[in-house]
């Protein structure tokens, strides 16, 4: 199977509604495919957190670095997605295209490691206040250990090549494109040189990308605060989340249609192997 097919065999897994509450059967489903698609590649520690006296897991795959008998302890890139859905919401785009891609960088880079470790985690919660982020977030602060790099996959497959079928938070229109076909990367200030490199990386690889550089982690533009790197902004780790930018082209947005049909599958591989390009010259 070629990259593309691969995406659409575990869309075809995840896309179900998994509501954590309200669709059970379908969150156990999924976190189930993930977990057997991670371990394929290492041991995936199930980490568990509280939300109401209720537990949720995490799913988190750690992939050594290729130098392994360094003395050199380098800190991981952590990448991460939501696997979680509103109620009602099969989360085609939102988000099994992020945990889709997840699960093709954790191939990519068992295979070939790179010169940093890499974490990869499958966060629940993510649709009531990305807590399983913020759970994950929480832990490196109080281990005072230090991360590369966060990375979140959030909504990665929808496109529209139409003209004016992209809208922006106030302001932004001037600057960027006004059709929806680019993948976009946010990040803080500290990230701008991975965001250049990243974004640099992508396009060369054939995907249009948009990169945005915020200040005071992101609290000028609330909507670049709405996935799970901004515990680790919060945090005063350096984050960049790679989106399609959600409800600002995608009019299936936690709705009822947000289906595979309506996403283009070829924008799908291109961001993954665009990232798993910009992922190695990090």
């Amino acid at each position: 199977m070629n990259l593309k097919e691969r995406l659409h065999s575990h869309l075809i897994q995840i896309v179900r509604d998994r509501n954590p509450y309200l669709a059970s059967e379908g969150h156990f489903y999924a976190q189930q495919y993930i977990r057997e698609q991670l371990a394929q590649w290492g041991t995936v520690e199930i980490d568990d957190f509280s939300v109401r006296g209720r537990i949720h897991h995490n799913l988190i795959l750690d992939l050594p670095p290729f130098d392994r008998a360094s003395k050199k302890r380098l800190p991981p890139i952590v990448i991460g997605a939501h696997y979680d859905t509103v109620p009602g919401s099969p989360g085609a785009d939102d988000n099994a295209t992020g945990v889709a891609v997840l699960l093709e960088l954790a191939r990519n880079i068992a295979s070939g490691p790179l010169k940093y470790p890499v974490q990869l985690v499958a966060f629940d919660m993510e649709e009531y206040g990305c807590l399983g982020s913020s759970h994950h977030a929480a832990k490196y602060k109080q281990q005072q250990e230090s991360i590369r790099l966060m990375i979140s996959l959030e909504m990665l497959g929808y496109c529209n090549h139409n003209p004016n079928s992209q809208s922006y938070p106030a302001g932004l229109k001037y600057f960027y494109p006004n059709s929806g076909n680019f993948i976009a990367l946010i990040g803080t200030l500290r990230t701008v040189p991975d965001l250049i490199n990243l974004s640099g990386k992508i396009r060369k690889s054939g995907q249009p990308c948009e990169w945005l550089p915020v200040p005071n982690r992101g609290l000028i533009v609330p909507d670049t605060r709405r996935s799970d790197h901004v515990p680790f902004w919060d945090n005063g780790y350096p984050a960049i989340m790679v989106t399609d930018t959600a409800n600002m082209r995608n009019p299936h947005y936690h709705r009822e249609s947000d289906r595979i049909e309506t996403l283009d599958l070829d924008f799908l591989a291109g961001v993954c192997q665009g990232l798993v390009k910009g992922i190695r010259h990090l």
